[in-house]
């Protein structure tokens, strides 16, 4: 559905519910309540996943840190949110087999007590997980470890562990959520900001929104409002009620992208003891190696960036582990997420506080949800809508429908895709995994797309071509050059220079889709700029081809 009829059904029509927020457990909520019958809206200030949902660290896991938290404090609240995520990491593998995968992942160990700890730690995990499981964890000898991640030092080196969990393309899976709950009868939109939230006899009724493109006011009128604005949630309560204390505390997750050379195509490296304790991750994703994150309290904003000093302490964990040097000049990108998390003040170190989710609900008729994590989506957005079901007397068609709704591009899904679209439209071999492994069996109307002019490579280093900008915004609600580089292709997330590259042929065919005029493609070219994080050792190029811009 184009996105003119969309607005029009929001201006017109009125809803059960309003979502506030498009990061995943937002347009999970929209999805899960389209599945009941219930009528939804949702809208998103920016972009889909533009904040927390696409700067994970791609994995679909069941947490082993807190497995090992539940262990030691006996925490029964922890056990069950590892068996819970175990449950949602199958599911969500199953519902999305385009965009997620299952990973081994290696934990290399240097002393001799590791090896029975960490052993029956994973053994136990293997069992939380059950019939659900991927595969059984095992133990590998030095010589096994060294052949399954040539990269470690092989000094002192006891052995390893190695476990499965999932891997996956956080902001497409978000965007396919998003498109899923359209398809399910779900008015969704992004770039509509909310300015105000109204109310009746102390009771919402409406929210004041503004789409961000034509900048027209309009109210949307509801029976329910939720607020899933992630770690701007304080901001939508204070709307409701400015004298609400607030709710959450945010941690920041600092990631670099490496080339591929810096791991093995196919494992990933949990380094379990860094020097204060938290959690190291190094994983092939997309071609490239992602190194992160880092733990840390820090202060909400829009678009944070990673500092310098973050960034020295992943390059100074890593060079503890690996034979080979990293220096900053081998970084092609980096980014910072902001995890909101519900506020403990008697927690002084964020890395311990629980990812369990939380829902609020006010007199006002104000839901809000936060916490939790991208593996259990699915359930938070199950729990609120039931939650606000009972609570608002709402009368749902039909019960959750979101464990067996296949997500976008997966109904019909295969890895026989990838020939089909070699042999069928004569593309490169990395494109045509690029495409298959992007939108599904969506690929093949890229494919078609790319027949008609638009074949061509963003990036000669990169597979994406210019059919994918095409596509984009004509069918992905893509509204700007970071829409197109940052989260449907990912470019900007895996090389600074590549989407530098990109962005002219972006602006020139966006241009033309969406009519902009000379002014708006500059306006786009500022914002991208201000998007990437300016690291000193990343010579990007930011020439734009002013005859395509213009």
């Amino acid at each position: 559905m184009q996105r003119e009829a969309l607005l029009k059904k929001l201006k017109t029509e009125h809803f059960d519910l309003l979502v506030i927020g498009g990061g995943a457990t937002g347009c999970g909520i929209a999805l899960d309540a389209a599945s009941r019958g219930l009528k939804v809206a949702l809208v998103e200030r920016d972009d889909f996943a533009s904040g927390t949902s696409s700067r994970s660290t791609k994995l679909i896991h069941g947490g082993v840190r807190y497995l090992e938290q539940a262990v030691k404090k006996f925490d029964r609240g922890q056990f069950k949110l590892v068996k819970e995520a175990l449950h949602e990491r199958a599911t969500l593998l199953r519902l999305a087999p385009h965009l997620s995968h299952p990973i081994p992942l290696v934990t290399p160990l240097y002393k001799r007590w590791e090896i029975p700890y960490y052993w029956i730690g994973l053994k136990l995990y293997d069992r939380l997980a059950g019939k659900r499981n991927l595969r059984p964890s095992r133990f590998l000898s030095k010589k096994q470890t060294i052949q399954t991640f040539p990269m470690l030092k092989s000094k002192k080196l006891r052995g390893a562990v190695l476990y499965y969990d999932g891997q996956f393309n956080d902001a497409r899976m978000n965007l396919s959520i998003a498109l899923t709950a359209v398809q399910q009868g779900a008015t969704v939109l992004n770039h509509v900001s909310v300015l105000e939230l109204k109310k009746e006899n102390g009771k919402l009724v409406s929210a004041l929104v503004r789409d961000e493109e034509t900048g027209e006011s309009f109210p949307i009128h509801a029976k329910v409002f939720v607020n899933a604005a992630g770690p701007f949630a304080d901001k939508i309560r204070k709307m409701d009620n400015p004298l609400s204390p607030p709710l959450l505390k945010a941690s920041s997750g600092i990631h670099i992208i490496l080339s591929k050379n810096f791991s093995p195509p196919d494992t990933g490296l949990l380094i379990p003891e860094t020097e204060d304790g938290r959690v190291l991750f190094l994983l092939p994703w997309l071609g490239h190696t992602l190194v992160g994150t880092t733990d840390n309290p820090a202060e909400i904003e829009e678009n944070p960036k990673p500092k310098q000093v973050e960034i020295d302490y992943i390059l100074r964990q890593v060079s503890r582990y690996y034979e080979q040097t990293i220096q900053h000049s081998d970084i092609l990108a980096a980014w910072c997420g902001l995890r909101p998390l519900v506020n403990n003040p008697k927690a002084s170190d964020t890395a311990k506080i629980s990812r369990d989710h939380f829902i609020e609900a006010t007199p006002s008729g104000l839901f809000t949800i936060t916490g939790g994590k991208w593996t259990t989506y699915r359930k938070m957005s199950e729990d609120l809508v039931n939650h606000s079901i009972k609570q608002a007397d709402l009368k749902p068609e039909r019960s959750s429908q979101t464990e067996k709704i296949p997500l976008i591009g997966a109904s019909q899904f295969s890895n026989d895709l990838v020939s089909l679209l070699q042999e069928k439209f004569r593309l490169d071999q990395d494109i045509a995994q690029h495409l298959v492994y992007s939108y599904g069996d969506k690929a093949l109307e890229v494919a078609q797309l790319s027949q008609s002019g638009y074949h061509a490579r963003l990036a000669l280093s990169h597979p994406h071509i210019e059919a994918e900008i095409i596509y984009a915004t004509q069918k992905e609600m893509a509204c700007s050059a970071v829409d197109l580089l940052a989260r449907r292709t990912r470019l900007a997330f895996l090389d600074a220079n590549a989407a530098w590259e990109a962005l002219p042929r972006v602006l020139a065919l966006m241009g033309e889709k969406l009519n902009w005029t000379a002014e708006r493609k500059l306006k786009e070219e500022k914002k991208f700029e201000d998007y990437l994080t300016e690291l000193p050792w990343i010579k990007t190029n930011k020439t734009v081809n002013q005859a395509l811009a213009s």
